[in-house]
């Protein structure tokens, strides 16, 4: 049988336009694999989404699940002398805070130099920093040092105790040093050197002594190296800012504990808008959310009614008795006239209503045990995301399987229909050859 090295070449038939046709309806198995494998995909990224909004909503729970939340205080400063910060220390009260004068640093210049990035020194030495409580600092000076590498010196060596610049009086270049540190006792006092100075300190004309603040706490005189006051009253930093008056009142942080239920119950309500998103079927264009029916979604939903709905047998045992409401629709609402109610007057209740006695008693606490349970590696909706996993790696299988099939039918079909053209190419010239000899039959009668 002659050789076909093309197909339709022999027979004159459009068999590769036939393989082409063939193979597109074999390719036609593909197609409702890897819609599955859309599904799965589908519905692993929705279960993600769900197991966000939960990890959300535990995190607001968390937060009410800490009773020292409940005995947070703030600080309210009536003034601009002061700022104040309160810590787990401080005790309610007002303190009248008069701030008489601001605790600054030292500064001190020397003489000038006609030029700051020439050399002033000849020969190694040492320079001595004093300061007003009796300390020095030495620092090297190499030789040939200009005013520029003296000043890049200082500020290199570490707890100089000064900051150094250089300042142009119009006419030479100063050496001008500023304490690291405000009060009277870290200010610098003067500075010589243990060769052939290159300038001496200007002490008659520059140099200005740090002070300490003083200032008076309800009447009681109070003496800081720093405008950062600590101890003066307990657990409370007050933070200097001008000379005057200011009053402080130390208070139960109600704003933290508001900010904290409304940061619950908004963090529920996405949680509920999420699932609705999921969930969610258009009658009109007939388009439904990804886990419409979906048991997973159905437990989560269930096991949320039941934690919000448990009480306790303190004097707040549901949420309704501190303002807080399920609608119709299944979100919570917030009576803000009950919550601050709640908030400013009774702390201690509303502690043990969420945080409870322990990490799992209060609702908080219920609320992530329940959270958790749901999330863990072998909790419902962990095990959705895994089984949906499952199905899709499956379904990648069953597509690279139907390929290979796809493929090897293909090569059989090749294969047969080669055969056949070959076949057809072979009774072609049988007929062909025929024809001529039925031809040259005809002409040899003719003849006789």
């Amino acid at each position: 049988m002659a050789s076909i090295t093309s197909l339709g070449i022999g027979s004159g038939l459009d068999l590769n336009g036939l393989l082409d046709q063939l193979k597109e309806a074999e390719e036609e198995k593909l197609v409702p694999i890897l819609k599955q494998q859309e599904t799965q995909q589908t519905k692993i990224s929705a279960y993600g989404q769900l197991q966000s909004a939960l990890s959300t909503f535990q995190d607001a729970a968390d937060a009410l699940n800490d009773s020292t939340l409940y005995e947070s205080l703030s600080t309210n400063v009536d003034g601009e002398a002061i700022t104040a910060t309160a810590d787990g220390e401080a005790q309610p009260g007002s303190y009248n805070v008069i701030v008489d004068t601001l605790a600054t640093r030292g500064t001190l210049a020397s003489d000038g130099v006609t030029a700051a990035d020439e050399a002033i020194t000849t020969a190694d030495q040492t320079l001595t920093l004093n300061f007003a409580d009796g300390s020095t600092q030495e620092i090297d000076i190499a030789s040939g040092s200009t005013l520029e590498d003296i000043r890049d010196t200082i500020n290199a060596t570490e707890g100089s105790g000064v900051n150094a610049t250089i300042v142009n009086d119009g006419t030479n270049f100063r050496l001008a040093l500023s304490s690291s540190e405000t009060g009277a006792d870290e200010s610098i006092n003067n500075f010589s050197f243990d060769g052939a100075a290159p300038f001496a300190a200007d002490t008659a004309n520059t140099r200005q002594l740090g002070t300490d603040a003083a200032l008076t706490v309800n009447g009681i005189d109070i003496t800081s190296s720093t405008n950062q006051v600590e101890g003066a009253i307990q657990g409370v930093t007050l933070n200097l800012q001008e000379e005057g008056e200011s009053t402080v009142n130390v208070e139960q942080n109600t704003l933290k504990v508001r900010e904290a239920v409304t940061g619950f119950v908004n963090a529920y309500n996405d949680l509920k808008d999420k699932i609705g998103d999921l969930t969610s079927f258009n009658s009109e264009t007939g388009e439904a959310g990804e886990l419409l029916g979906d048991s997973a979604v159905r437990t989560v939903e269930s096991r949320m009614r039941i934690a919000l709905s448990s009480g306790s047998d303190g004097q707040f045992s549901v949420l309704s008795d501190i303002g807080i409401s399920l609608k119709r629709d299944g979100q919570l609402e917030i009576d803000s006239d009950e919550l601050d109610n709640a908030i400013v007057n009774n702390q201690g209740a509303l502690s043990e209503f969420f945080a409870g006695g322990s990490d799992e008693t209060g609702m908080a606490g219920q609320i992530n045990t329940t959270i958790e349970q749901l999330l863990s590696s072998n909790g419902r909706v962990s095990g959705a995301i895994t089984g949906a996993e499952n199905r899709k790696a499956s379904l990648v299988e069953q597509y690279a399987r139907t390929e290979q099939s796809i493929e090897s039918t293909m090569s059989r079909y090749r294969t047969q229909f080669g055969q056949l053209d070959g076949m057809i190419a072979q009774m072609n010239q049988t007929s062909s050859y025929l024809t001529q000899q039925f031809d040259a039959l005809d002409a040899q009668l003719g003849r006789d």
